[in-house]
């Protein structure tokens, strides 16, 4: 009986690392769904319906597969936080994201003002939702996975250094890589723009999860790219005002937060009246057993 608690709890805490890097409202309800395929397998599995059990268990396979090919991105993020070994931040939810920290976006702000003042071209890629695929990008760069600061980035983008030219991609509080050459953006209006503008316009109307922050190389003027569309100029205090209203913890905790809790509450409740009701159902142990 101990192994059977055990075993759900090892299960549920399983479930709870995938859902805590889920961040879409839509694939927690499937994942929610593929758990009610799971219960209902396992519930005729109890009762012996033989049948029932053998085309559950087909069904639980093709939603299993189906399920793993569209969260590739965030078991690819579940992989990441179990090899680094921070297992405490995939049951708090505390990953170094952009809007944990007010320090980073400062950082991120007096960097872009200092290379707007001395009129260095940039173009800095910020990660909103689950991770850009390398396929989204025309040369992926080259990969730095260090701690984002005002002194790396404007070394970056230095006209004597090699990486200058591309774009870094910033995720979370790190500096993931450099000199990435994103796709050109092909609207008409776009072709008075300069290169690094119409790229950042060009990988935002491909990617919806990030926005782009341009320095012009010629003015020193600040642009923000979201969704395919420019906006500018921007002072910095405004691209603060604008980071910091974009990375929110309010933002994420006012939708995928609740949803999270609400649906660990309903599997939790669920997994207790499932044990409950496979205890009525085991046999009772004989008293040559209890011996």
């Amino acid at each position: 009986m101990y192994r059977t608690i055990i075993d759900i709890g090892l299960v549920f805490a399983l479930v709870y690392m995938v859902l805590s890097v889920i961040r879409d409202r839509r694939t927690m309800w499937m994942v929610q769904g593929l758990m009610i395929l799971m219960a209902a397998t396992l519930l005729s599995s109890v009762l012996g319906l033989v049948v029932l059990h053998f085309l559950m268990e087909k069904i639980l396979l093709g939603a299993s597969v189906s399920l793993a090919i569209m969260l590739v991105a965030d078991f690819r993020r579940l992989l990441e936080l179990l090899g680094r070994g921070e297992l405490i931040q995939l049951f708090t939810g505390q990953e170094n994201h952009l809007s944990t920290a007010n320090s980073v976006i400062d950082e991120l702000v007096e960097a872009v003002k200092g290379l707007s003042q001395n009129r260095t071209g940039a173009l800095m890629i910020l990660e909103t939702d689950e991770p850009i695929e390398e396929s989204d990008f025309s040369v992926p760069g080259v990969r730095i996975n260090a701690e984002l600061s005002r002194e790396l980035l404007q070394t970056i983008f230095q006209t004597t250094t090699l990486l200058h030219d591309g774009a870094v991609l910033i995720r979370g509080a790190r500096v993931i890589a450099a000199g990435v050459i994103l796709p050109i953006s092909e609207r008409d209006a776009s072709r008075q723009l300069g290169t690094r503008h119409r790229a950042a316009m060009g990988i935002t109307e491909r990617v919806e999860q990030c926005i782009c922050v341009v320095v012009s190389e010629e003015t020193g003027s600040i642009s923000v790219a979201e969704k395919g569309m420019l906006n500018r100029p921007l002072t910095s205090s405004k691209l603060r005002e604008l980071l910091l209203d974009k990375f929110s913890p309010s933002a994420d905790g006012d939708t995928v937060a609740p949803q999270l809790r609400s649906l660990g509450r309903n599997l939790s409740i669920k997994g207790i009246n499932l044990l409950s009701f496979i205890k009525r159902k085991l046999p009772s142990p004989t008293p040559q057993e209890k011996k």
